[in-house]
């Protein structure tokens, strides 16, 4: 077991949900995984995200969703923590260098995707460039609300279980 995931296992549970909650951003996800303690390593960590974040409600997979930066945009919400904006930054290091026009064109379609769907485009950003980052939103703004939410709830599963991993190994 990892030194972390020890330290957590025995840490208050308020405490300990405010520190998991960078890796997600969904109080009821933080809630549920404390309330799953002891975890006995990085698999049974996943696989209780997992198991919690696919029965989860739409209204926490938005919370979740509304404490990252927008495509493109280096700086996260007022409600993202230090952490969380952090790894976001690192997440999507492969657009910071991108050119104005990529730049332009995904602010653009981050405002179409905010128009239509009501909320931030999410994508695991991770090895992905700008361009291929720019085709998947362009691609998912074809999608019909309840496919979307459930593609974007996927998108964050990923983004969870790098966090968690990254979480661990502090």
């Amino acid at each position: 077991m990892s030194e972390t995931l020890a330290r957590w296992n025995l840490l208050p549970a308020d405490e300990a949900a405010e520190e998991i909650l960078d890796c997600c951003g969904s109080t009821v996800w933080a809630r549920e995984l404390v309330g799953r303690r002891p975890l006995e390593n990085e698999s049974s960590l996943v696989a209780a995200s997992d198991e919690i974040w696919n029965h989860s409600k739409p209204q926490h997979w938005v919370e979740a969703f509304s404490k990252h930066p927008r495509v493109g945009e280096r700086r996260a919400p007022q409600t993202a923590s230090v952490q969380s904006e952090k790894w976001s930054a690192e997440e999507q290091q492969n657009v910071a260098g991108c050119g104005d026009e990529i730049q332009s064109a995904l602010a653009e379609a981050n405002r179409e995707y905010e128009r239509r769907f009501g909320r931030v485009f999410i994508v695991c950003a991770t090895g992905k460039s700008a361009f291929e980052m720019l085709d998947i939103l362009r691609r998912r703004l074809r999608n019909d609300d309840a496919t979307e939410l459930r593609e974007a709830a996927e998108e964050q599963r990923k983004i969870t279980n790098i966090r968690l991993k990254k979480w661990l190994s502090r």
